[in-house]
């Protein structure tokens, strides 16, 4: 198998995990995977809101799963470990399964979509975007957008920090589908500039070391001050004795 086919066959099934799990854990608030290799087998880490559901009585269900991925789709001893979503509203996986839950029970899809939106932006993201697609209010399919904040959506910001998502749901008119794009609040721009303001800790840590010499001379100083005072008492004082000596 050449490298390019090698690569492919691993991004296909990265993506039917990802599809088989967002199936499996979605009563668990299933907000994504992370799969890595590591020498003794395949390190799996599932982010879910209720991650009890994902564990089960007793280890039950993260068994079931470990001998599915290792059966069907041939992952080599899988080690799956879940952690918990701190805020659901940054996770795009958690915003695109509520907006489709609220397609289904019957809301708007402009109420929807903005309610999320809101949501998210609460949450502290810098960005959003929430892209509804279908048969939305005519029998000819198209799309409404809704976005706020800022959002970058090409360079290394947007292939390193965005969390990007896509659920679908099927309805009456049709399948729906719906794309979410947020960007996290501790993102990193290189071409926003921080001003620091005082002093840089090298020049600190230079002006500590000048201090300390300083400090250090004007001790010694102290200190020959010292030992000429201590030996010029002495020199009187043995003149002192002398003097009675002589005069005895």
């Amino acid at each position: 198998m050449s490298v390019v086919k090698h690569f492919i066959t691993e991004s296909i099934k990265r993506t039917e995990i990802d599809e088989f799990l967002q199936k499996k854990l979605e009563r668990a608030g299933y907000g994504g995977v992370i799969i890595s290799k590591t020498p003794l087998g395949t390190h799996i880490v599932i982010y879910a809101m209720r991650p009890g559901l994902v564990i089960g009585r007793g280890g039950e269900t993260i068994r079931e799963l470990a001998s599915v991925l290792e059966e069907k789709f041939k992952v080599p001893n899988p080690q799956i470990s879940v952690s918990e979503i701190e805020i659901p509203e940054l996770n795009a996986y958690v915003v695109g399964s509520r907006v489709a839950s609220a397609l289904q029970r019957g809301v708007h899809f402009r109420r929807a979509g903005f309610w999320s939106l809101n949501q998210v932006m609460e949450a502290g993201a810098l960005g959003a975007e929430i892209v509804i697609s279908g048969k939305l209010r005519t029998e000819r399919a198209r799309y409404e957008k809704f976005k706020a904040g800022y959002l970058v959506k090409c360079g290394e910001p947007s292939l390193r920090y965005m969390q990007k998502a896509v659920v679908h749901v099927q309805l009456k008119p049709g399948m729906f589908g719906i794309r979410v794009r947020i960007m996290p609040p501790d993102t990193v721009f290189p071409d926003k500039i921080q001003i620091v303001e005082g002093t840089p800790p090298e020049e600190k840590k230079a002006e500590h070391e000048a201090e300390r010499k300083e400090l250090t001379a004007e001790e010694q100083q102290n200190e020959e001050q010292v030992v000429e005072e201590e030996s010029a008492e002495e020199k009187t004082i043995e003149e002192k004795n002398g003097e009675k000596e002589t005069s005895s």
